[in-house]
């Protein structure tokens, strides 16, 4: 059964350690996303390759009309739906043409950096991990939490967290940055 100190691991390292093309394109979606470790990275792949052997199992299923595969097949989709990742009107070829970057779209990192509460991926994980980020009216310490959709509107400072103030050096720099970044684009 094993000790309950000791959790089973959520992630599974690639087959072959030193392949190339895997590393270069591994490290630039650490880069991206400002990951900490490959283990992020990994954790994300192995909730994608879970999904994705879900809707290949209920492919098989559903084409013997299985009763109980339509209800997780309706399951699967409703998870997916809920964190925004595909929608309610999704397919079983929709959920197997997944990729990991719309599974690492939907962590509270990158959530905070697109919402501009923070410059850089690296910094939304700092913000994160310091207690500066609440998600639905609670602080939130976990950077690779998977946000739901109904609750991403509700991604703020934390309101005890000096960040909150709107004349912070921060967040002026922040805000100055995003208009920038708007003037930009609407002189394009």
């Amino acid at each position: 059964m094993g000790d309950p100190k000791f959790p089973r691991k959520k992630y599974s390292t690639p087959r072959h350690p030193w392949e190339k093309e895997r590393i270069e394109e591994e490290r630039g979606l650490l880069i991206k996303y400002g990951l900490k470790n490959k283990k992020e990275l990994w954790r994300a792949q192995s909730l994608l390759e879970n999904f994705r052997s879900q809707a290949r199992d209920l492919q098989a299923r559903l084409r013997r009309d299985d009763p109980y595969a339509r209800k997780q097949f309706e399951a699967l989709v409703g998870r997916l739906n809920r964190y925004s990742i595909l929608g309610p009107d999704a397919t079983l070829d929709d959920v197997l043409s997944l990729g990991i970057e719309d599974i690492l779209q939907r962590r509270l990192q990158s959530l905070v950096l697109r919402k501009n509460l923070a410059r850089t991926p690296k910094q939304a994980r700092q913000l994160i991990t310091h207690g500066h980020i609440s998600l639905n009216g609670r602080r939130v310490t976990i950077p690779g939490v998977l946000v739901e959709g109904s609750v991403e509107d509700t991604i703020t400072y934390y309101e005890f967290s000096p960040l909150s103030d709107e004349l912070h050096k921060l967040r002026q720099e922040i805000a100055g940055e995003a208009k920038e970044e708007k003037q930009e684009g609407e002189a394009q």
